[in-house]
C-alpha cells in the first residue's frame, strides 16, 4: 500500500529552482525565412507541344518574309518605273530584300521577347544546301567538270594560306587554341559550318562557337554587297569574280547571295568554288581531331581518326549538287527545249530556298554574343577576314583568267 510520505509532493515555489534561459551563443539558431530573392526561380516544364507550337510560329515568320521580299523584288522596278531610282530599283535583287526584312524581323522578334522560343525555324543550313542541291540543276556538268581543276588549286592554297595566318595570329593575340581552331576553320572554309565542325573536332565550349557564328554573321552580311560591288569597280571578268566572292566570303549562304547580284555567271563559279572548298572541311576536321588528340590534349590511348569520321564530316549535299548537275545534264540531252521549261520550275525553286535562307540569316544575327567576345576574336577575324580577301583576288585572277561558263 503506498502512503502519503510515499507519493510525491509537489514542488514549492519558494524552493523550486527557475528555469534558465538558453544561452544565445550555444542555442541553435531559429529557423529563418529564406529570402524570397536569393530562391532561384522554380523550372518550368514546358507544355507538351509547345515546342512544335512555337516552330511553327517562326516557319509562319519565314515564310511570310520570304513571301513580302518575292512581292518587293516582283514589284519595286515596277513601282520606281520612269523615278530616278529606277536603276537603283532595278539593280536591287532578292537577297538585299530577303536580308533587310530578316534583320527587321529579327528587332521585332527580339522586343517581343518570342526569338529564342521561335528559332528553331531559323533552318539556315538546311534551307542554303537544299538550295545548292537545286542549284546543280542549273549547271551543265561539262562547267563542273571545266572549273574543277582550278577551283580545287584554288581551294587547298586558299584553305592553307589562310588558315595558318588566322592560326598565328590568333597565337600572337593569346587566344586558346580551341578558339583559334574554330576562328581559323571559319574564316577559311566555311563559316558557320566549318565552325560546328572544328568545334566537334577540338570540343571546344559551346560559347566558343557562338562566338565565332556572330562573327561570321556580322562579316559576311557585308561582304554580299561589298564584293560584287568591288568586282565591277575593278572590272573583274565574270569567272574571276565569281572565283573571289566563292574563295572569300565565309559562309555558302552569302556567297550564293553575293554571286547572285554579281551575276548568273559570277553565281555558278563562286558555287563550284565554294562548294570544293567545303568539300575540304572534312578534311580539315579530321586533322583538327588528330592535332588536338596527339599534341594539344595529350591523351593517353587516344585514336586516330579513321575514314570513317572523315566520312562523317564530308558535307554531303555536295554529292547532290553533283547527283542534280548530272541529272539535268541528261535529262536536257534527252528532252532538248523542251526540258528547259522542267529546268526553270527547279530553278524558281531554287530562288524560294535561297529566300528562305537570307531571311534566316537576318532572324539568326546575335549581337550579344560578339560583346561577350571581346574585341581579340573580333581583331583576329578582321585581320584574317582583310588576308583571305587579298589572297583570294590574286589566285582567282591567275586560275580564272579567261575562263568562260560554256
Amino acid at each position: 500500500m503506498t502512503t502519503d510520505a510515499d507519493r510525491p509532493t509537489p514542488a514549492d515555489p519558494a524552493t523550486a529552482p527557475a528555469a534558465v534561459a538558453p544561452d544565445p551563443a550555444t542555442a541553435p539558431p531559429a529557423a529563418v525565412a529564406p529570402d524570397p530573392a536569393s530562391v532561384p526561380p522554380a523550372v518550368v516544364t514546358p507544355r507538351p507541344g509547345s515546342f512544335w507550337a512555337f516552330t511553327a510560329v517562326g516557319l509562319l515568320v519565314v515564310l511570310v518574309l520570304a513571301a513580302l521580299t518575292r512581292y518587293l523584288e516582283q514589284n519595286v522596278p515596277e513601282w520606281a518605273a520612269g523615278t530616278a531610282l529606277e536603276d537603283i530599283a532595278a539593280a536591287i535583287e532578292y537577297p538585299v530584300y530577303a536580308i533587310l526584312l530578316g534583320l527587321l524581323g529579327n528587332l521585332v522578334v527580339t522586343l517581343t521577347g518570342l526569338r529564342d522560343r521561335i528559332a528553331a525555324a531559323f533552318r539556315t543550313e538546311f534551307f542554303i544546301k537544299t538550295g545548292l542541291v537545286l542549284l546543280g540543276a542549273s549547271i551543265n556538268l561539262a562547267v563542273i567538270a571545266s572549273a574543277a581543276g582550278p577551283a580545287i588549286a584554288q581551294a587547298i592554297l586558299l584553305i592553307s594560306g589562310v588558315f595558318l595566318f588566322t592560326w598565328w595570329l590568333a597565337g600572337r593575340l593569346g587566344l586558346e587554341d580551341k578558339l583559334r581552331a574554330l576562328l581559323a576553320a571559319a574564316v577559311s572554309i566555311c563559316g558557320v559550318s566549318a565552325a560546328i565542325a572544328a568545334a566537334g573536332a577540338v570540343r571546344a565550349r559551346r560559347e566558343q562557337l557562338a562566338y565565332t557564328a556572330s562573327l561570321v554573321i556580322v562579316f559576311a552580311l557585308p561582304s554580299i554587297f561589298l564584293l560584287p560591288w568591288l568586282a565591277d569597280l575593278l572590272g573583274l571578268e565574270a569567272a574571276v569574280a565569281g572565283a573571289w566572292i566563292g574563295g572569300n566570303i565565309d559562309t555558302t549562304a552569302a556567297v550564293t547571295a553575293a554571286g547572285a547580284l554579281a551575276g548568273e555567271e559570277a553565281l555558278q563559279i563562286a558555287s563550284i568554288v565554294k562548294v570544293t572548298q567545303n568539300a575540304l572541311m572534312g578534311v580539315v576536321a579530321v586533322a583538327l581531331t588528330a592535332y588536338f588528340a596527339l599534341y594539344v590534349e595529350r591523351r593517353a590511348g587516344a585514336a586516330r581518326p579513321g575514314l570513317g569520321e572523315l566520312w562523317r564530316r564530308f558535307p554531303k549535299f555536295v554529292l547532290g549538287f553533283v547527283a542534280a548537275s548530272v541529272i539535268a545534264t541528261w535529262y536536257l540531252d534527252l528532252a532538248g527545249s523542251d526540258g528547259k521549261a522542267t529546268i526553270a520550275i527547279v530553278n524558281d525553286l531554287r530562288v524560294w530556298f535561297f529566300i528562305l535562307a537570307f531571311v534566316s540569316i537576318g532572324l539568326e544575327v546575335r549581337v550579344a554574343a560578339l560583346r561577350q567576345a571581346g574585341w581579340r576574336p573580333v581583331a583576329v577575324f578582321g585581320g584574317a577576314t582583310v588576308f583571305n580577301l587579298v589572297l583570294a583576288l590574286g589566285l582567282a585572277s591567275v586560275l580564272f583568267a579567261g575562263f568562260t561558263v560554256s
